[in-house]
């Protein structure tokens, strides 16, 4: 009688284990899709312990790479330190800010030039941003853009071997983009400035980017795993995407215009 029933229990046994380890390893379908709080993702995306390598390619085709860093403070999050100071892993002697530092080169196509880009973003403990340095580089020309909250205040230079020529905006002014094209008219060729289309129409443009994260999964090879989706709206009229790891890696940016970045690790499976 006994065996009778003793397949059917494995049968019901194995169902059963699979299906807890499916949901231990997914959260079930009540945390699929559900929202989390933008400051949790965050706080991983800037102690994320290693950095992140990215592809760049537009409509498909590579053009390119950077590299996404976050640090703590004066000393790095869960073991990267920087300074010689020891101190246990995971830990700093006092949190003073974050800092996001990006880096990378990309070729548009022939006989387009290589252009060379360095950013660097510094935010308070509560997230707030405080501090933005960029450059961008293509011979001859050297773009240059720094902002500093506290100030309400953007420096924009630009320089190639015919000179220089640098104006400083006030946060208000950027809120309108009308004014701006009036000003990079008068004083530059319109050419430099690149597509604009749009944006002639927009007034009264928010500067602060509103996100909304969720639970998600990503299919990697044969396996799915548990992410982060971030999500916002640029000029209150684009939409960007950004994939993060459980422990605040960068895994895939999706950008307007069909401008992609993968981790290079997701582009090597």
């Amino acid at each position: 009688m006994f065996n009778r029933f003793y397949f059917p229990l494995i049968a019901l046994f194995w169902i059963v284990m699979n299906v807890l380890l499916w949901r231990a390893e997914f959260g079930g379908g009540r945390e699929f899709g559900s929202a989390v709080s933008t400051e949790v993702v965050w706080q991983k995306i800037l102690t994320a312990p290693d950095d992140s390598t990215l592809e760049i390619s537009l409509n498909g085709k590579k053009i390119g790479y950077c590299r996404w860093g976050a640090n703590a403070g004066e000393e790095l999050a869960r073991g990267k330190i920087s300074r010689e100071d020891y101190l246990p892993d995971g830990m700093v002697k006092q949190l003073g800010n974050y800092t996001i530092d990006l880096e990378g080169n990309v070729l548009p196509g022939q006989p387009a030039t290589r252009v060379r880009f360095n950013l660097r973003l510094e935010f308070a403990t509560n997230h707030a941003w405080r501090e933005l340095s960029v450059r961008v580089a293509t011979r001859p020309s050297v773009w240059t853009v720094h902002a500093v909250t506290a100030d309400e205040t953007l420096d924009l230079e630009y320089e190639d071997d015919s000179g220089k020529w640098s104006r400083t905006f006030a946060f208000d002014e950027l809120r309108d983009p009308r004014k701006l094209l009036e000003e990079f008219a008068g004083s530059l060729p319109l050419a430099l400035l690149g597509p604009v289309t749009g944006l002639e129409q927009q007034k009264n443009l928010s500067l602060g980017l509103r996100w909304e994260a969720r639970n998600d999964w990503l299919k990697i090879g044969h396996s799915q795993v548990r992410v982060y989706r971030l999500h916002t709206r640029l000029l209150d009229r684009y939409q960007a995407v950004v994939i993060v790891s459980r422990v605040g890696e960068i895994l895939r940016v999706e950008l307007p215009n069909g401008l992609l970045l993968v981790n290079e690790a997701l582009t090597n499976l």
